[in-house]
């Protein structure tokens, strides 16, 4: 697809308006499903300095689909623990995170984002199909029936028409694309200022522990990891104090210098206030246009997971939208992507609130009330781990199973003299897996056909199996489910499992079922 002139229509099958992490990730997900995926960004660079620095376990997983895995090697740094202080130093939380997350990476992986998108940017341009417009902004957009027209304007002036068959606003907290679907917002009320320094010393430091949280009522103050080598602070904004006086390369190593941080030892890559909100637009999703990442919600960053929403978006938007452009199911099934994803974001929003309001305390005798109690809890062991991965809501899951909805395990496996974690052993998508025996061979000729049209590969996977649960991981996943076969979907979560593995074939049907008749639940949130 080209550009090549003023009035030239260029068809695509999804124009993506947008191109940070999210937009770079959906595009390339796209386009290893085979479709023409024309990306516009209107700046003509990417933005070179940092912003997000943390990304899960979870999201690891959705990059190793994406093909970046063996980049990262050596640009992330793991982060075993997350302590939050009181001004005297005395431990209020903890939070603990394992080395190896269900699914299969770190439980938090710290980076800086810069290098993120060089690496999903050179995959994206490798892809086949994917064509990438920089400096070109959209600026009119006519929605029809069977198609979306987009008006880009170059650089030069000049301005193009480029149809698709469906459109996705990846485009930020600012989207041009987002007023068109006529979306009200839920915003939660939850304003705070912050200056974001973001520093690479100039001899290497060990911090310990890499990730920490200053709940100090005089300035509340974050430090972690900012990828290997970089170090960020966040300094949260006083009453007394003003936007333009806190926004300043003079405030910024006033108060770096307590930390022993100067320009004789650092150089400061950047300094900028954000300010922190809370909320997510109700509708992700109307005809052909739909939104995905910040476009479509904001969360305070004390959770880390603004970013990790946004490639759950990709992740789940770009299976449906491959199935729907094939025409193997109707395109109701599109419905679905709020009605899984709003529940699971309003949930890390808030959850993001609660942390905030241990944090930002500017109150001496508040702050104090708080540490009482917290150290306290502290003292008697009561330290706090993350919070259980949260299921997505209703949509494309097998109604009324405990496991439906919930993130499956991915495990190091040995098949065929190929060693690695699995789906780069086995290869993603729909996979029907059991410990048992080969689900495969209760499959009939005519669900066996479905599964495979929709790329869906069997496995039998264990200890003696051929391929070889390396770990233990599958075992275990099993037997603290206590079911036979699991059908995982080609986001990684649970569509449904079973208790035998002759249950495979119904657990096939029931999906066939599922995806035909796609409209979600009425009572669903976020349903458009």
């Amino acid at each position: 697809m080209t550009l090549d002139g003023a009035g030239t229509h260029a068809p695509c099958d999804v124009a993506i308006v947008g191109y940070g992490p999210v937009g770079q990730t959906l595009a390339i997900l796209l386009g290893q499903r085979r479709w023409r995926v024309g990306i516009f960004e209107k700046q003509p660079a990417a933005y070179p300095l940092p912003r997000a620095v943390h990304f899960d376990h979870e999201v690891g997983r959705i990059l190793q689909a994406a093909g970046v895995a063996g980049g990262l090697a050596g640009k992330t740094e793991a982060a075993a623990v997350y302590e939050w202080r009181n001004a005297a130093g005395e431990t209020l939380l903890r939070f603990g995170s394992k080395a190896a997350g269900i699914s299969g990476w770190p439980e938090a992986n710290m980076f800086a984002q810069p290098e993120l998108e060089r690496l999903l940017d050179a995959r994206a341009r490798s892809v086949t199909g994917v064509d990438v417009h920089r400096g070109c902004e959209v600026v009119g957009l006519e929605a029809g029936d069977a198609h979306v027209t987009l008006s880009v304007a170059k650089a030069g002036g000049q301005c193009a028409a480029v149809r698709a068959r469906y459109v996705v606003g990846c485009d930020g907290a600012n989207s041009f694309v987002r007023p068109y679907l006529g979306a009200t917002v839920t915003d939660l009320g939850f304003f705070y200022d912050w200056l974001i320094v973001d520093v690479v010393p100039r001899e290497p430091t060990v911090w310990h522990p890499l990730n920490i949280q200053i709940c100090d009522p005089a300035r509340p103050t974050t430090l972690v990891s900012g990828g290997p080598g970089r170090r960020r602070w966040e300094f949260m904004r006083l009453p007394d104090e003003s936007l333009e006086d806190l926004n300043s390369e003079a405030t910024a190593w006033r108060l770096l210098a307590p930390w022993g941080v100067s320009a004789a030892n650092a150089t400061l890559e950047r300094h900028a206030v954000y300010r922190f909100q809370a909320r997510w637009v109700d509708t992700w999703r109307h005809g052909r246009l739909l939104l995905a990442g910040d476009a479509a919600h904001q969360m305070p960053p004390f959770a880390g997971q603004g970013m990790c929403s946004g490639l759950r978006d990709a992740a789940n938007l770009a299976w449906k939208l491959d199935l729907v452009l094939r025409g193997t199911v109707p395109d109701t099934v599109l419905d679905t992507y709020a009605t899984e994803r709003v529940p699971h974001v309003s949930a890390l929003i808030n959850f993001s609130m609660e942390l905030g309001r241990v944090i930002c305390v500017p109150d001496p005798a508040q702050a104090a009330a708080r540490d009482a109690v917290m150290v306290a809890a502290a003292t008697a062991g009561e330290l706090t781990e993350p919070p259980p991965a949260l299921g997505i809501g209703p949509g494309v899951l097998l109604d009324g199973d405990p496991h439906a909805g919930r993130l499956f395990a991915q495990g190091r496996v040995e098949y065929g003299g190929v060693t690695g974690l699995f789906d780069d052993v086995m290869g993603g998508g729909w996979t029907l897996l059991s410990p048992a025996a080969d689900p495969l061979a209760q499959l009939d000729a005519d669900t066996a056909a479905f599964f495979a049209a929709l790329g869906g590969i069997t496995a039998h996977v264990g200890a003696r199996a051929p391929i070889r649960d390396l770990d233990g991981t599958y075992a275990k996943w099993f037997a603290e489910a206590g079911v036979a076969v699991v059908l995982q979907r080609p986001d990684f979560y649970v569509f449904g499992t079973a208790a035998t593995v002759g249950g495979s074939a119904a657990l096939i049907t029931q999906l066939r079922r599922v995806l035909a008749s796609a409209p979600p639940p009425a009572h669903a949130e976020g349903q458009s």
